[in-house]
Parts: structure tokens; sequence; C-alpha cells
């Protein structure tokens, strides 16, 4: 405890000057130079002492008495009332005299009742709110629990250092008796507290947070973590301090321990089948995933295949369409020929009569010229391309009449194409007239042959019909 002097008041009186010096405190508790109470033999000179935090000499404060409080401090005023104690608290920087009007609870408890010349009771304490305070722990060891092998008690010690330090002193001063507070036990209470938190976060861990055991040693940032997270609100509502952080130093397993050699034997043969079951999946993976991709690309060729094949025949069907057309032309006129060779037979023109249709075989004569005229037409286009000189002609040979193809309408039907030589044939048939509907290519739609310029000279000339069939005998 340091001892401050005194200074000469107006009156004659000394003044204390309060102030904490103390290079290292958490709650100090300030006391007047208590030899003035002292008489010569060193006894109490009213006989009022009863103690070293209870006489009233020790808490009289005088009015005008210098108060010093430091930046990271605070003073806190204690009056002992009947209903109990009211406080004042001083929050440095503060230099002054102690005067009613700074002191709130002072100016209602003492008033003007001592005139302001004579002392107050009041117990003084300096509460240091800048310094780091450490307190080391040391958790012996405890059984943790492998939740794969719960019959397996492996022994972990914890060691670390806690840093705190006091904000709210209001609370801290609820929380704690001011007059026999003590810093060594205070750390006393803070470090058995911290270690039944660390027992119990620390035994948790494997099951809550899936560390193994074995792994507790390594995973040390982790657990601090942890801890931390747990240990500081409770050390703040417990103790009324601000827990900076948990440092947690080592963790240690005795190796030589019974509980590890055989959770260590455990673990090393289920690494070992859990190593061999992954391979062995991994080989299996690798052998289904070969087997996948050859699948595949066995697909994708025949895939590639099927559609070269396809685009062949194709191109096959397309170079030799032309001919494919004129085959199937034949085949329609090979059935209308025989059509035609029916006519006359067991009811084939006279619709059951049995006998001649003249009208039926028109129609089957019509039907056949076309479809023969149809296939001379094919015919003859074929035969010109055949025949057609190469690119740029024979050299002084004239160049060779233009190819006109007309379509024809036939009762709905479209007919043809037909070439000039073909349609001079039908004109002179009858079977085209200038009536007919005629197209080709080139035209917006279909029109009259007699209308159409390039055909009208086929209708000038009259053909001399035939004259009727003799009558049947």
């Amino acid at each position: 405890m340091a001892l401050f002097g005194k200074t000469k008041s107006t009156e004659g009186g000394f003044m204390d000057v309060i102030r904490c010096d103390q290079p290292d405190y958490l709650v100090w508790k300030w006391r007047p130079d208590v030899a003035e109470y002292l008489d010569e033999s060193g006894k109490d000179a009213d006989h009022t002492r009863e103690g070293v935090n209870s006489t009233v000499k020790e808490n009289a404060i005088r009015y005008g008495s210098s108060l010093r409080v430091k930046d990271g401090e605070v003073a806190v005023f204690v009056y002992p009332q009947k209903d109990g104690t009211l406080q004042d608290f001083i929050e440095g920087p503060y230099d002054g005299t102690i005067k009613t009007a700074n002191f709130p609870v002072l100016a209602r408890v003492a008033g003007s009742f001592f005139g302001g010349n004579s002392p107050f009771q009041a117990e003084i304490y300096f509460i240091n709110l800048a310094g780091i305070n450490q307190v080391q722990f040391g958790v012996p060891y405890f059984d943790v629990f492998d939740p794969r092998f719960p019959d397996l008690a492996v022994p972990v010690a914890v060691r670390g250092v806690i840093t705190f330090k006091l904000v709210d002193y209001k609370a801290f001063i609820k929380l704690h008796r001011l007059i026999d507070f003590n810093k060594e036990a205070f750390k006393k209470q803070i470090r058995s507290g911290v270690n039944g938190y660390i027992q119990g976060v620390v035994s948790s861990i494997p099951s809550e947070h899936q560390i193994p055991v074995l792994q507790l040693t390594t995973r040390i940032l982790k657990i601090k973590e942890i801890t931390e997270g747990y240990i500081k609100p409770r050390l703040d509502e417990e103790f009324g301090v601000k827990v900076s952080s948990v440092d947690i130093e080592a963790i240690d397993i005795p190796k030589d321990s019974e509980g590890y050699q055989k959770l260590m034997n455990v673990t090393q043969n289920l690494t070992e089948q859990t190593l061999k079951a992954q391979t062995d999946i991994n080989i299996q993976n690798m052998a289904d995933t070969q087997s996948i991709n050859a699948a595949n690309m066995a697909e994708t060729l025949r895939i590639q295949r099927e559609q070269a094949e396809l685009a062949q025949r194709l191109q096959t069907e397309g170079a030799n369409f032309a001919a494919h057309q004129l085959d199937q032309q034949t085949k329609v006129a090979h059935a209308a020929a025989q059509s035609l060779g029916t006519m006359g037979q067991g009811g084939g023109t006279d619709g059951g009569g049995g006998g001649f249709n003249p009208g039926a075989m028109m129609a089957g004569m019509a039907m056949g010229g076309i479809a023969g005229q149809q296939m001379a037409g094919m015919m003859g286009n074929m035969m010109q391309g055949m025949n057609q000189p190469p690119a740029g002609g024979i050299p002084g040979a004239p160049p060779p009449p233009p190819n006109v193809q007309y379509n024809v309408a036939v009762n709905g039907q479209t007919t043809g194409p037909f070439a000039m030589p073909q349609l001079v044939q039908m004109v002179q048939t009858g079977q085209l007239t200038d009536k007919s509907m005629v197209w080709k290519a080139g035209m917006a739609a279909w029109a009259a042959a007699g209308t159409v310029q390039e055909l009208a000279s086929l209708f000038t000339a009259q053909t001399v019909p035939s004259p009727p069939p003799p009558p049947a005998p």
C-alpha cells in the first residue's frame, strides 16, 4: 500500500491527496496516512479503530481533498448507509478537489450538514480498467471418448493462458465485494471456472465437432476457437470480466497409456480396412468407367456408320433418280396397256353386259395414249441427254433446238411434261385442244393452249375427223 502526503488547508487542517500509484493492481483500496490518528504509544487516540477496513477515522474524507484519477481507471466512493450503500463513480482522467457539485451522491448524503468543513465517511476504491490480466490454467488429465469406440477412454490434459480485462465496472462491483477483494483469490476463482469449462468443451469435441481423439493434439487452433466461443460469455456473466483470448498452449495425450494404445490399434486396423475398401471401390469404378466408355464408343461408331450408309444410299438414289422415275412411269404405262388389252373381254368394257362398249374403249385408248406419250417423252429426254454433245458443242455445228415441254391438265390431273412433237400428236388425236389447260416452267399460272403464243399455231390447221366405225354385223 502506498502512503500519501498532506496539504495544509486555509482553516489549519490537513487535506488528503487521494490517488493510486500501484504499478499492478485490479482493485485497490485507498487509505490515508494512519499515523496522525495514533498517540505516542502507537495506539488509536480515540479508540474507534475496529479493524483495517472498518475504522471510522480511516474512512473519514475531508472536503477539499485532492482527487487524482488516471486515464484507464475509475475511483469508486462507497458511502455506508443504514439501508445499504451508495456509490459515486469518478472516471479518469480527473484531477480536482472533492466538492459536492462533482459528487451527486455525496451532495445528497452530506449536503450542508458538515458545512464543508468536517469529514464525511466513505471508502475509496480504484479499479484498473486499462490493465491486461492473465491467468494461467492447467486442466489435469481427464478421460475423453471417441464416439466410434465409447469403451476406450483416453486421458487428455490441457494447458494455456486466459487474458481478460475489466470493462463494465458497475457490473463487476455487483458481483464482487470490493472491501475484501483479493486479486490472487479472484484469479484463482477464474482459473477454477476455466478448468471446468475447458474440460467440458474438450470432452464433447469428438462427438459434437467430429474431431477424432487422436487428432486433438494437432487441432489446437480449432479447439481454441471452440473453447473461446463457449468461455467468453460465461466469464463475463459470472465474474464481470471481458475475455480477449483463450490461448491453449498444449494438449497432452500420454502415448503409453492403455487407452491410447488400444485406440491406436483399433483405428489403424480400421484405417487399413477403409483404405483397402476405398482402393477396391476406385478400381471397380475405373473398370466400370472404361466399360461404359467402350460401350459409348461402339454405339457412337455404329451411329456414324449407319449415317454414312444412309448418306451413301441417298446419294446413289439421287444420282439414279431419273432412271428410277422412268421405271415407275413404265410400270404405270404397262398397267394402262393391260387395261386397254382387256377391253371387250368378259364384261371388261360394257359394265357387265358382255358386249362391246365404245365409251370405255375410247377412255382406255386415251389413258393408254397419254401414258405412252409420257413414257415416250421420258425416253426422248433421256436419249437427248445421252446424245447431247459436251459443253461447248461440236465446232461449226448449229445449236440444238430449244427443248420446250408443257404439262397438260387432263380430268383435273397433271400429265407430262410433253415435248413439242408430242403436243403435235396430241392435237392430231384430239387429246389437246385450244381449250386444254397447259403450263410450263416460267409461266405464272395455267393457261388455255390456244392463248399461248408458242402453241397457237398448232390449232390453225383443221384435222379431218376419221369416219365412224362400221356397224356391227
